[in-house]
């Protein structure tokens, strides 16, 4: 009877350490899906973008597009990111919200700009869809979330409609796991330093709105869809301290103030 449960435990102690095991292992790097959903990565997110743009109201004026570009393409020249292949559409609409989609595509709306006290606290959002991005988190997100067969599936049209508006929502208003949303809070502040951006006031911004939360929670779903703000906050500056910080701004204080007054305007 002994012999028995000693094997028993041994069993079970090798079941939960072969586990724990393959828990670490990613097996989209593994098996090649990077690769393979790099390919159609481009016609997922141009097929997200159009059911959008079907049904929000995209800003196309130039002088708020153009001063939103110029963050993104210093933000990106920084850090070496490849400027050209991100596709900026700022949506307009008081919700204070952010997200990426497949083929980096960066969507903005136009709340979360009027939202931002200044240019850095704009630049921190940025920075972590854009860090999103570049450490695919949008794919992996997707495949474990809607399935890999039913990504291809869609951009081959053998999927439905209810399949694209889930895997949208699921971008647009769902956090994504803890260690992802660290991992893009971290990497924003690294891209901000990089560009010369004080990354404190990106801190500020989500304590604010965490604090602002219980009031304004039907318009700020990129906070609200965030858990822990104010622990976010907390992370971001003390990963900060010690930092060398030389700030440049990007915009002029006034290009700034009249970005937020055309908007306001639209």
């Amino acid at each position: 009877m002994e012999k028995i449960i000693i094997r028993l435990i041994i069993i079970v102690a090798l079941f939960f350490a072969t586990y724990t095991a393959l828990q670490q292992i990613d097996w989209i790097t593994l098996f090649n899906v990077e690769k393979i959903t790099s390919k159609t990565e481009e016609k997922l997110g141009d097929l997200f973008w159009d059911v959008i743009n079907q049904h929000e109201k995209e800003i196309t004026d130039i002088n708020i597009v153009i001063p939103i570009d110029s963050i993104i393409s210093k933000i990106c020249k920084a850090n070496n990111i490849n400027t050209d292949q991100i596709k900026l559409h700022i949506i307009d609409k008081n919700e204070i919200n952010a997200f990426a989609l497949p083929g980096k595509h960066l969507i903005l709306f136009s709340g979360l700009i009027m939202s931002s006290e200044n240019e850095e606290e704009l630049c921190g959002v940025i920075c972590h869809e854009i860090a999103h991005m570049e450490k695919d988190h949008v794919t992996k997100k997707l495949v474990k979330e809607i399935g890999f067969s039913v990504l291809i599936s869609s951009t081959i049209g053998n999927s439905s409609p209810e399949i694209i508006s889930e895997a949208i929502k699921l971008l647009s208003s769902t956090a994504y796991d803890r260690n992802l949303e660290e991992e893009a809070d971290i990497g924003a502040v690294d891209y901000m330093i990089n560009a010369n951006i004080n990354p404190l006031p990106f801190a500020e911004f989500l304590r604010r709105s965490f604090d602002e939360e219980t009031t304004l929670e039907e318009h700020l779903s990129w906070v609200s869809t965030h858990p822990e703000s104010a622990v976010r906050a907390d992370y971001i500056i003390e990963y900060s301290k010690g930092k060398v910080i030389s700030m440049v701004p990007i915009l002029s204080k006034d290009t700034w103030e009249q970005l937020q007054i055309n908007l306001d305007n639209y």
